[in-house]
């Protein structure tokens, strides 16, 4: 999933980072969030995620001309095709690669309309917030697109994406929220290939460090709004998979255990890492604290039963 994702990013964010360091600062400050986001945030971590659906769908019907309570359902509803679509495969519990389903429609039209909605709003009045949205609308998409393998339309909707994030930042050189993509570019241009990175420099796509991407994501994870918990998974998910920097990867996973200790996905995460730092007794318990976060949908319970039983067997037997 992530090489795909990669794709999504090297068009989201190519030639942002060169265009950003001659912006001007700039006196407009995105407004802070509804209060109501904040609530619906929480539940979607805390795996409440059909009651953060109902909320979402409340917002809709309160502010139908508005996109972020569209977003928060996709939100929602993507946490769900992770649970589903996630395997245990090198160690780790993530989704790679799935199927086209019929459910992804609804997916695709919610994402359409946020889009729209912004587009709207943007025709009004030119703003931080409502390019965010915009942007957010279409990286939605192209995550699904990713995951479904559909590389074409993921760059297509990361090339509207990434227009919308960088007219944000020039908008408000402070909104966190639109920074998350650099910093996902940052480090994920950085593990290419010797090949890819040939072709990077004849499209002219410029280069990335991890270093700056980790700093532009902690920038996210502490000045965000809507994406300082993607920010810190995502970070401690690329420690794991690309540095096998476990340690640094467990102390930022481990703050999303602790205020999200309902999320399964969390859990698994942080059993993982503590498998690969061979603290076998920590990790088991993470296994079964994945296990005991219960989800009233059979199917997602069903393959978190799977997810922490094939944990488990890698393993291996309890120590005599």
């Amino acid at each position: 999933m992530f090489r795909c994702f990669l794709t999504v990013v090297l068009f989201l964010c190519c030639l942002g980072h060169c265009a950003l360091a001659d912006q001007a600062p700039s006196a407009s400050q995105t407004p802070p969030l509804p209060q109501n986001v904040t609530a619906i945030l929480d539940d979607i971590y805390s795996w409440r995620l059909d009651r953060a659906i109902t909320e979402a769908r409340l917002m809709q019907q309160q502010s139908p001309d508005q996109p972020l309570g569209y977003l928060l359902e996709v939100e929602a509803l993507w946490w769900k095709t992770w649970c589903l679509s996630a395997e245990f495969k090198y160690g780790m519990s993530m989704p790679r690669h799935r199927e086209k389903l019929p459910a992804d429609q609804q997916y695709f039209e919610l994402t359409s309309k946020a889009y729209l909605l912004a587009e709207t709003n943007l025709q009004r009045k030119d703003s931080a917030s409502m390019n965010i949205y915009a942007g957010m609308a279409e990286a939605l998409a192209s995550r699904l697109y990713s995951l479904r393998g559909e590389n074409h339309n993921a760059a297509k909707a990361g090339v509207r994406a990434r227009e919308h994030f960088l007219r944000a930042l020039a908008l408000d050189p402070t909104a966190a929220d639109a920074s998350f993509g650099l910093g996902l570019y940052d480090y994920y241009v950085d593990t290419l290939s010797t090949m890819a990175r040939v072709l990077r420099f004849f499209m002219g796509i410029p280069g990335g460090s991890k270093a700056e991407g980790i700093r532009l994501m902690q920038t996210a994870i502490h000045d965000g709004q809507l994406t300082p918990v993607l920010a810190r998974f995502y970070l401690a998910v690329n420690l794991e998979n690309y540095d096998f920097r476990y340690d640094e990867a467990l102390a930022t996973i481990t703050p999303l255990v602790e205020r999200y200790p309902q999320n399964p996905i969390f859990h698994l995460t942080q059993g993982d890492l503590f498998a690969k730092l061979g603290r076998k007794s920590l990790a088991v318990a993470a296994y079964h604290a994945a296990a005991a976060a219960k989800d009233p949908d059979e199917a997602r319970q069903k393959k978190i039963a799977l997810l922490v039983r094939q944990s488990l067997d890698a393993l291996g037997p309890p120590a005599n």
